[in-house]
């Protein structure tokens, strides 16, 4: 349900911090939303350092921007899901909170498709997963690898 595209300057960061962070933002998500960890998506973009501009200037350290792409939330929950998700990452990433950026966009869970099936509403995740053929829900739970709620 939840995507979340990690976009750093190449050589940014090593295979084990980009699995420590991934880690951080699947925990973060999962703790503020509810929703299981098996739904949380991470994908990290790397760029050329040169590609990468702050006020029409190049960017002078290394950040994260990080984009999330979520089923429609309250707005308090996205102001919870946002700052902790800034100290999470700065956490795994040892970076400071500065060079950290997050943006949260919302969409109706009737506009999502994961797993082969249209997203239930926020809440109404275990009756739809009950519903889901046996093959497919035990795929979806296998790829759970943190473990769910």
């Amino acid at each position: 349900m939840p995507t979340y595209q990690v976009y750093t300057s190449e050589n940014c960061l090593t295979a084990a911090t980009k699995a420590r962070i991934a880690q951080a933002i699947t925990r973060t998500h999962s703790e503020v939303t509810g929703a299981d960890n098996f739904f949380a998506q991470i994908l990290f973009t790397e760029k050329l350092s040169e590609d990468y501009y702050l006020g029409g200037r190049p960017l002078r350290a290394n950040h994260l921007f990080i984009h999330g792409v979520i089923r429609a939330r309250s707005l308090d929950i996205k102001k919870v899901l946002i700052e902790k998700l800034v100290a999470a990452v700065a956490e795994a990433a040892s970076l400071h909170r500065r060079y950290i950026w997050v943006y949260v966009s919302d969409l109706p869970p009737d506009l999502m498709v994961e797993f082969g099936h249209v997203l239930p509403q926020p809440g109404e995740e275990a009756v739809w997963t009950d519903a889901l053929p046996t093959e497919d829900r035990e795929y979806m739970q296998s790829t759970d690898y943190l473990g769910s709620n």
